[in-house]
């Protein structure tokens, strides 16, 4: 399936067959002769998916064969199975491409460190703190500015590489921060994570987690709603994963509506032909979303109209630094069609159409891995591409660090307001709290 969507944490399940092949990986583990000579071969399959898949064949000016040549070398004198998976993914992080990434085999441990963090304007804060964690008895609030995670300062940047280390290719039993208190005062904390033992799983041909019961994930991942008055919708959108069937039931609550606030803040993106479906529900007749360049011609993204069906009050988007992908581009063609007003933060610029591409070494006790590659840049109607970019609101509205640290939504309540809705910063705070998984 396609996707356009930003996240390190792959894929959708489809056929699930539990397993019990030894392929856990432990990035402490000291690598020898043999675990050397293992991953210069996952490193060469790595470059062979990469060379055949990827979307732009001069791989955006990098001497691959250079690039790849130095990774090698790296390779044989390395001293840990943590070292040599980090050299595999350094790679395909110098292409600097936000769908671009290395999936390494799976590791058995899973660790939650009980806090959020979230890009706000330029720099990086706590989103959210875990009643019972470690994080919450070590003081650690909502609102403190995230300057570094051990010793690595931290910018809006490089929160999409925070969350690829800490949670895929090296999860940590603590982590220290350095945070500024929103009163200004600077602090270290030591903070350590709640660590257990995952479950793997065969899904076609690559080796996944199977973390959370179905129950549990849909809990998680649903769809809310506040419903004001008969009028207005608040519709807090996670993701762009919905069946046509789901998208029509969403829908019918905007019948006879007459203005739409719809929460793309923390939205990662999803797949293509949910984008398209979707964005048919706002507009009167068919439209082109987006043009797809790739190594071979690709069709654009079309969106085609609901008719009767499709919404055609008034519209607000909201989005942050999380609003990625799939999120992005409706944001952006709202914003480019004048269908509605974007407020919030600059979206996180991470907008590529990828596949995930799986891959194992050996037969009877594989190895699973694999990447995600870039096979088309989305460019816009007006000729430009998001990557890197991101799309600017039209009313830019930051949250302030003692907003956060109070639960304050003012940007809710300010596009609530822009509505003829009444709905103070406070009581906006409280629609849609943070949720956490109950193991």
């Amino acid at each position: 399936m396609v996707r356009i969507r930003h996240q390190v944490f792959l894929i959708i399940l489809t056929t699930i067959t539990v397993i019990s092949i030894p392929v856990v990986v432990s990035p402490t583990q000291k690598a020898g002769k043999f675990e050397i000579e293992q991953w210069r071969e996952v490193l060469r399959d790595v470059k062979r998916e990469l060379k055949s898949s990827y979307y732009d064949p001069e791989f955006h000016g990098m001497n691959i064969e250079s690039r790849f040549e130095l990774a090698d070398a790296k390779m044989k004198t390395a001293e840990s199975l943590g070292q040599l998976v980090g050299i595999v993914a350094q790679v395909l992080i110098d292409l600097n491409d936000s769908h671009t990434l290395f999936v390494p085999p799976f590791n058995a441990t899973r660790v939650e460190y009980g806090w959020l963090l979230r890009p706000v304007g330029s720099e990086c804060y706590v989103a959210a703190v875990r009643p019972g964690s470690d994080a919450e008895a070590k003081g650690l609030r909502v609102g403190d500015k995230v300057l570094s995670i051990d010793g690595r300062p931290l910018d809006r940047t490089k929160v999409w590489l925070a969350n690829y280390l800490y949670y895929m290719l090296r999860p940590q039993s603590f982590v220290t921060l350095v945070v500024e208190s929103p009163e200004k005062h600077v602090r270290q904390i030591v903070i350590k994570s709640r660590v257990r033992e995952g479950s793997a799983i065969l899904t076609g041909h690559s080796l996944q987690e199977f973390d959370l019961d179905v129950a549990e994930e849909r809990r998680l991942g649903r769809h809310r709603f506040y419903e004001p008055n008969e009028q207005v919708l608040i519709w807090k959108m996670p993701a762009f994963e919905l069946s046509e069937d789901e998208l029509a039931s969403k829908f019918g609550k905007l019948k006879n509506r007459r203005a739409l606030i719809l929460d793309l803040r923390g939205n990662p993106g999803g797949y293509v032909s949910v984008l398209e479906q979707f964005a048919g529900y706002f507009f009167d007749s068919n439209i082109k979303l987006a043009d797809l360049h790739g190594r071979k011609k690709l069709e654009p993204m079309i969106a085609k109209s609901r008719k009767e069906k499709a919404f055609k009050g008034e519209l607000i988007v909201l989005i942050d630094g999380d609003s990625a992908s799939a999120a992005e581009v409706f944001a952006r063609v709202v914003q480019l069609e004048k269908r509605g007003i974007i407020v919030g933060d600059r979206s996180a610029g991470a907008v590529m159409q990828s596949r995930y591409y799986p891959l194992k070494l050996g037969v009877e006790k594989s190895l699973y891995f694999g990447i995600s590659a870039t096979e088309a840049d989305v460019v816009m109607n007006d000729g430009k591409s998001l990557e890197n970019v991101g799309v600017v609101p039209d009313e830019l509205m930051l949250p302030t660090p003692q907003e956060m640290s109070m639960h304050y939504d003012p940007v809710l309540s300010h596009a609530a307001a822009l509505v003829g809705l009444k709905l103070d910063p406070k009581k906006a705070g409280e629609l849609f709290p943070v949720e956490w998984n109950s193991r």
